[in-house]
């Protein structure tokens, strides 16, 4: 098992790999099951049927991203993507035992999706960002530590 942390996690590599999207961990989006959140996510930018089964069955998380960067948007993209993203995290870190441990193990720590790649949005890189995906899963983690108080 993994120890608790005690100092915030600022990349999703290594020991910490399990907090990312890219981590195989099967999530279920719309009754389809994915491979990883990131290629559910990327399967939820359109409407189109066949475009996401195309993204649902890429060969990996990057691939997967790849081809989700080259769908048509569903309508109201923007105002909803984080809703989503929080549903598919919250799914991986609920549904598997294991994973909800993983994501108990973090402690209290700031988790921070640090990259260079420059997404600003989802992440940090270099110092500047809003860190959304940071956010849901210590959201998600916070609301599991409540629950766990309450049983």
């Amino acid at each position: 098992m993994t120890c608790i942390a005690t100092e915030p996690i600022t990349s999703f590599t290594g020991e910490w790999a399990f907090l990312s999207n890219f981590h195989a961990t099967p999530v279920v989006y719309r009754s389809v099951r994915y491979p990883t959140v990131e290629h559910a996510f990327q399967a939820a930018k359109t409407l189109d049927l066949a475009a996401r089964e195309q993204i649902r069955l890429a060969p990996s998380p990057g691939a997967a991203k790849r081809l989700g960067r080259r769908v048509r948007l569903r309508p109201g993209w923007d105002g909803i993507k984080v809703d989503i993203m929080r549903h598919l995290v919250r799914e991986k870190f609920t549904t598997y035992p294991t994973m909800t441990k993983a994501l108990l193990s973090t402690g209290e720590v700031e988790l921070i999706e640090g990259n260079y790649w420059h997404d600003r949005f989802w992440g940090v890189c270099q110092g500047q960002g809003e860190n959304h995906l940071g956010r849901l899963l210590m959201q998600i983690r916070s609301e599991l530590v409540t629950q766990d108080r309450t049983r």
